[in-house]
């Protein structure tokens, strides 16, 4: 009798404890983005066309990127000096011509290249206005711009863009496009 109450003690305490380490064990990473490519969707204009992707999975799913590079059309003294900058030069008029600023920008950095990173609303036709963010990066007189879009949230997807900026893929292709190559 002793031995089967010792049995059930033990079977209980060896239970609950499985069950609160299960509840406190660290819970898997969210989904990881990983970016697909696509055609660049723009009509052209006085930039090379640049290269476009859509994010699928992790906080970012669903949005889309759109990167190219402006060769000679930055000040190379100051870079990306404020927010009026990065919203004339961020492309995010390609997206819409009605767009408006929802905080000042931040400085960012990917690799050798600084600028500024600034979250938008975007007034679409059908009134359902997705979130977009500009991001204008300098490397001595050049510029590197990204505009992405989406339904979530701007933070989740400018940092999700910024991580893919930050690639070795994406930063060769950026140094590359900037140098004319």
């Amino acid at each position: 009798m002793r031995r089967a109450a010792t049995t059930a003690v033990a079977v209980i305490a060896f239970g609950a404890t499985g069950v609160g380490a299960y509840q406190l064990a660290p819970q898997p990473a969210a989904t990881p983005a990983h970016w697909r490519e696509l055609a660049w969707p723009f009509p052209r204009d006085g930039w090379p066309a640049g290269r476009a992707f859509r994010c699928e999975g992790g906080a970012c799913d669903g949005a889309e990127l759109y990167l190219r590079a402006k060769r000679g059309f930055c000040n190379c003294d100051s870079g990306v000096a404020d927010d009026d900058e990065v919203d004339r030069v961020a492309d995010i008029d390609l997206i819409t011509p009605r767009f408006a600023a929802v905080a000042p920008g931040e400085v960012v950095r990917v690799g050798e290249m600084r600028g500024r990173a600034r979250r938008y609303d975007l007034a679409t036709y059908d009134g359902a206005g997705p979130a977009a963010v500009g991001i204008a990066l300098s490397r001595r007189c050049d510029l590197f711009v990204a505009a992405a879009r989406g339904r979530g949230d701007a933070s989740a997807m400018a940092h999700a863009a910024l991580v893919f900026l930050a690639t070795p893929e994406i930063k060769s292709w950026a140094m590359a496009a900037l140098d004319g190559k």
